[in-house]
């Protein structure tokens, strides 16, 4: 798997973990029947082909029915692995020409809308396809248990996908200062044996970017950055002025400036030599806007990579050291970093990724060291630890947090996720590429924290994160 999957492969994170992702319950004995139309029989063919996990059936029915843009077959097929096929729930709507259907993940109670269009041509070109992550409807919804039920379930399902090796890692639960579950589960480095222990330490692709939010707005506090200042202020050589000017420290928290992502081909070309957040600055800082600060959320590794070059720039220091001396150290963090893949660092899992069916090591897929975007490591205790210093008012006040932590697009605020359901609001982050995939959540008003990592595929976490979370208790 070459370095630039890891982009392809989080969008399809993304995408799975955009709902509550949950365990298997009951569910349809059968697929809904789907309509005898033109429309019906493209999406019979498509779920057929994707059912499959067959890269020949994947080609088959692009050649059948042809789409302008379609992915590549290698992350379709990355896709089917991690959701393990579709089941028909029911037909929302029904047309010749289009088709919405509500379809399960086989193996999980993921659920997932799906929108087709196609042409009257014969045979049909297929005109548009998206798949949505969406919320259990309430009419399909898991009942949810006492706590020690949803605990005992809950080590039962990591258990269950351990023992078929779908997930290798650590599971936390903590209320109120509590600590209600720690387990660990499978191996930290398959070729020398060695087992995953509350110790162990994992990468954390894009959880770095809770740290990083929580470093900026430290800086917001200490009058050193305003958030609607643009980042020329601070980076007054930046190369791309229309950059410079227009997009402000609010637009890199919120994923809204336009900065585009740090992964493709120029990443995969300069993997290694890109060391510094400096370094990605000259590789990209001459690129324009994706599109008008402000107009809408787009994921941008790249935006928080600019984050960090603010900090270096306004602190003095260099975001290593100051997330170390004003998160970590504070939090009691001691095995939390970003230090260099060639460092030997104690603990550290090798991570494990899908390739032809069987896990391999994804070393040749990361990057030199983790940044302001992602790629640092850590334990579960430690991201506790993080998560208590934060709702305590260590780290930032109490109304930074609650900025940070209010939805300003597309249910994201200032470097966090943020879920609105009453008393289970949460917020946190999630972080998946090739080989890694961890999520903490936190829910304030019932004081619980949840925390999940692995080094395999998303959504081997994520997906227990989510599990606990349909299932604990609302009170």
């Amino acid at each position: 798997m070459t370095s630039h999957s890891w982009r392809s492969f989080a969008l399809a994170a993304l995408l799975l973990t955009a709902a509550f992702l949950t365990a298997p319950a009951a569910r349809a004995a059968a697929d809904a029947e789907t309509p005898k139309t033109p429309a019906g029989r493209v999406f019979a063919a498509w779920l057929a082909a994707f059912n499959s996990g067959d890269a020949a059936q994947f080609r088959a029915f692009d050649a059948a029915y042809p789409r302008e843009g379609a992915p590549p077959v290698e992350d379709r097929l990355r896709f089917r692995e991690m959701t393990g096929g579709f089941t028909v729930i029911r037909i929302e709507k029904s047309d010749p020409l289009s088709l919405v259907v509500l379809l399960q993940e086989k193996g999980s109670d993921t659920m997932v809308r799906l929108e087709m269009n196609i042409s009257a041509d014969e045979p049909p070109k297929v005109l548009k396809s998206t798949l949505e992550a969406i919320p259990r409807p309430p009419d399909l919804a898991i009942a949810r248990l006492k706590e020690a039920d949803a605990l005992a379930a809950l080590t039962a399902r990591a258990g269950e996908l351990a023992k078929k090796d779908e997930f290798s890692g650590v599971v936390l639960v903590a209320r109120k200062g509590k600590v209600l579950l720690q387990k660990a589960w499978g191996l930290a480095n398959r070729e020398a044996g060695t087992p995953v222990t509350l110790d162990t330490r994992f990468r954390l692709g894009s959880m770095n970017k809770m740290f990083t939010a929580v470093a900026t707005l430290q800086l917001v506090e200490a009058g050193k950055l305003a958030l609607d200042d643009p980042i020329g202020k601070y980076l007054p050589d930046y190369p791309n002025k229309d950059v410079a000017s227009k997009v402000t420290v609010r637009h890199l928290l919120t994923h809204t400036g336009g900065t585009g992502d740090i992964f493709g081909p120029d990443f995969e070309k300069n993997r290694l030599t890109l060391r510094e957040h400096g370094d990605y600055l000259k590789l990209y800082g001459a690129r324009g806007l994706t599109h008008e600060p402000g107009a809408e959320h787009r994921y941008s590794n790249y935006g928080f990579v600019l984050l960090g070059a603010l900090i270096e720039k306004v602190s003095g220091m260099s975001y290593y050291d100051y997330v170390r001396s004003r998160i970590f150290q504070p939090a009691g963090m001691s095995s939390t970093a970003s230090l260099a893949e060639t460092d030997a660092v104690p603990n550290r899992s090798i991570g494990y990724m899908k390739d032809n069916g069987k896990w391999v090591p994804n070393t040749d897929t990361l990057p030199w060291r983790g940044t302001a975007a992602g790629g640092g490591y850590s334990t579960a205790g430690d991201l506790l630890r993080f998560a208590q210093a934060l709702e305590s008012g260590k780290l930032i006040s109490k109304a930074s947090l609650a900025a940070a932590t209010t939805p300003y697009k597309e249910q994201y605020g200032y470097g966090f996720g943020i879920r609105e359901e009453g008393s289970l609001r949460s917020y946190g982050h999630s972080g998946g590429a090739p080989g890694m995939n961890g999520e903490l959540r936190i829910v304030p008003r019932l004081g619980y924290v949840v925390i999940s990592l692995s080094n395999l595929d998303p959504p081997a976490a994520t997906r227990l994160v989510d599990f606990f979370a349909l299932r604990m208790p609302a009170s």
